[in-house]
């Protein structure tokens, strides 16, 4: 992988919630597993993978893996989870670790992933440190000379998110007073944490006229504007008509460029008009675009919504089309979860661009797409509202 750049060559500033994954192996549980979680039994398992995770770490480690060089910005307590994260990112590049804020009085944030074998999985989590991040904390010389700042996970960070969101808009603020070009993510909400106190469209409206692109997924997004859980990409549910009004909305409250994260149908795009952070602005005006997932082994998905997002944002900063961004961003996915932790199967980008060249094959897509049309030469699906789709 490539060296970590100094402060002055930084490209993007990845910020937001960090974390320590816990991955139990189920695999010598045997007829033990279907013991798992019932009151007074044992049931053996096998050794633990432990991995950094959270956005900081799953997508600005990404972005190293695809050579951007990138500056960190978590907040870890000074406890053995905590170091145990900073020596996952000194194994990446010891430099990438300048950025964390090591906290006397906070816990580290931990997840533990429970996936036995034929059963969904279930995360443990304890938010930490992470609630206590604010604007404060992302320094603005660590801004200095980088082109894109990306924060991940505020629903999961209490800070963030409490008195309607201010902390967050300060946050972005700052950000764009200092001319970067700006993304934000999202991550599951649990309705039982507070997290169904806040009012998402309110907050929504506050933050996004300072976001150049909202990269969320469709559960995310449905949550937060129209109050529904749901479990995977519902096909019965779930068309193209919905996902345009979701865009369409996010579109008309300021943000230029959103993606929507769609799982194994793939990732959509919809943008409005000559997105101001793009050089190829004209290029990204009035887009509305698919991009099937590639076939893969799946070892583990957990951070591969990340890894999409490292691929996208790669591509925004190489000044890349539309097509190729979003063909990257799933084939970065893909490779994600290839093994079990969310960065590993990263590899660099010419290795992405060799495998997608000679002819990896393309998961079909399930959703209606009525009056969309296939191209055989991108392996895009293009909307009726796409630009060069129309007559």
């Amino acid at each position: 992988m490539a060296a970590c750049s100094s402060a002055s060559t930084v490209k993007a500033v990845v910020a937001g919630h960090i974390c320590l994954d816990i991955f139990p192996s189920f695999e010598e549980c045997g007829r033990g597993a279907g013991r798992l979680f019932t009151p007074g039994t044992l049931a053996s398992v096998g050794p633990a993978l432990l991995s950094t995770g959270g956005a900081v770490a799953n997508t600005g480690l990404a972005l190293h893996r695809l050579g951007i060089p990138v500056f960190l910005v978590g907040k870890i307590g000074e406890d053995l989870f905590g170091r145990a994260i900073l020596e996952g990112i000194r194994s990446h590049d010891s430099g990438l670790t300048r950025g964390m804020i090591v906290s006397k009085t906070e816990h580290t944030s931990y997840t533990i992933v429970i996936s036995p074998p034929g059963k969904d999985r279930t995360f443990l989590h304890h938010t930490g440190a992470n609630d206590a991040l604010g604007a404060d904390d992302v320094a603005l010389a660590s801004l200095s000379g980088a082109r894109l700042f990306h924060f991940g996970y505020p629903p999961i960070m209490k800070r963030m998110v409490e008195n309607g969101g201010a902390e967050l808009e300060t946050l972005f603020r700052r950000v764009k007073d200092q001319g970067l070009a700006t993304s934000l993510d999202m991550c599951e909400v649990d309705p039982d944490s507070g997290a169904e106190a806040v009012d998402w469209p309110a907050l929504l409206e506050r933050v996004l006229p300072l976001v150049d692109a909202f990269l969320p997924s469709l559960p995310e997004i449905l949550f937060m504007l129209e109050c529904k859980q749901i479990e995977g990409i519902p096909v019965e549910y779930v068309n193209a008509d919905v996902l345009r009004s979701l865009a369409e909305k996010i579109i008309g409250w300021g943000t230029p460029i959103v993606g929507l994260k769609l799982g194994e149908e793939g990732m959509y795009l919809r943008t409005g008009r000559e997105p101001p952070l793009l050089a190829n602005g004209a290029e990204w005006s009035d887009r509305e675009l698919l991009a099937p997932c590639f076939k893969v082994a799946v070892q583990g998905t957990t951070g591969s919504g990340d890894c999409t997002i490292a691929g996208f944002l790669a591509g925004l900063l190489e000044g890349r089309s539309p097509e190729d961004t979003i063909t990257e961003a799933v084939a970065v996915g893909a490779c994600s979860v290839e093994q079990m932790d969310a960065v590993t199967g990263v590899p660099a980008r010419a290795e992405i661009r060799q495998r997608i060249r000679a002819g990896w094959e393309r998961r079909p897509v399930t959703i209606d797409l009525p009056g969309w049309r296939w191209n055989e030469n991108t392996a895009i699906w293009s909307g009726p509202q796409d630009l060069l789709s129309r007559p």
